[in-house]
């Protein structure tokens, strides 16, 4: 399972603060912490910060890249700042990056393409476009298929492409969570080497107990082929879950993860 951890986000008050007070020990624990806890990446995103992201993104990459040797996920709204940030972090480190993230609405795609166009990185490809957000899977997998066909004609490897179909809140549409599950099975069935990526607590807004919503959704979406989410590696139930799901859909042969995690007081 590819984990982009969640937390060195300026939208979390206290990594805001951190990065105004320039507190070198929070940022480099929160990396260190991520990455002992099994991130795959480390998500980097400063986007509060209007007129000083790009200064303020890279002081925390400089952070991230002292406390960890995984690779950094550029998170921003801003091609520019990630143009520019992704530079930065290429100069400092050897590790491939991935891009969070392109998607169908033509402005976010005509700015992002050029940076991903025929490199070696690693890009997560949102099923949205000028419409807005899909609510069905014929919507996810129109865009889907845009999407990928788009990347691969400009020298993106199907391998770097990570396709978000978009988690919504089951609050709002009961049939959100099954059309999420049914067009990742889809996705990966039609594109063989592509990957799979979701942010996949929205499943749960506007309900109680989020976190066991949350888990359950995990497990589901893993069996349908799920194999990447930006999440919260800390969430140590979380990442049980995640850990045992992988056993059951035949991910982890022999068991050796889990029992590796078992032996580790990783599973309670």
């Amino acid at each position: 399972m590819i984990i982009v951890g969640e937390l060195i986000n300026a939208t979390r008050e206290s990594v805001k603060t951190a990065i105004e007070t320039r507190d070198h020990e929070a940022i480099r624990k929160l990396a260190s912490d991520q990455t002992d806890a099994g991130a795959t990446y480390i998500d980097v995103n400063a986007g509060v910060f209007t007129g000083k992201e790009t200064d303020n993104l890279k002081w925390v990459i400089d952070n991230v890249i002292e406390a960890t040797d995984l690779p950094i996920c550029i998170d921003s709204p801003s091609h520019e700042v990630i143009a520019e940030t992704l530079k930065y972090t290429r100069n400092k480190s050897d590790t491939i990056p991935m891009i969070n993230s392109i998607s169908l609405e033509k402005e976010r795609f005509d700015n992002i393409l050029p940076i991903v166009a025929g490199s070696d990185l690693k890009v997560i490809a949102l099923c949205m476009d000028e419409k807005g957000m899909p609510h069905t899977v014929d919507e996810r997998l129109e865009i889907a298929d845009k999407l990928i066909n788009k990347l691969v004609q400009n020298n993106v490897k199907l391998e770097n492409i990570y396709v978000d179909p978009l988690v919504q809140a089951l609050s709002t549409d009961a049939a959100c969570g099954t059309a999420f599950l049914i067009s990742i099975e889809k996705i990966i069935t039609r594109y063989k080497g592509v990957h799979t990526m979701c942010g996949l607590s929205n499943i749960s807004f506007g309900l109680p107990k989020r976190e066991f919503m949350n888990k359950t959704f995990m497990a589901m979406a893993i069996a349908k082929g799920l194999d990447g989410a930006i999440l919260n590696p800390l969430d140590k139930k979380m990442m049980a879950t995640i850990i045992a799901a992988e056993a059951l859909t035949g991910r982890d042969e022999y068991c050796m993860k889990y029992l590796t995690a078992y032996r580790a007081g990783k599973i309670a």
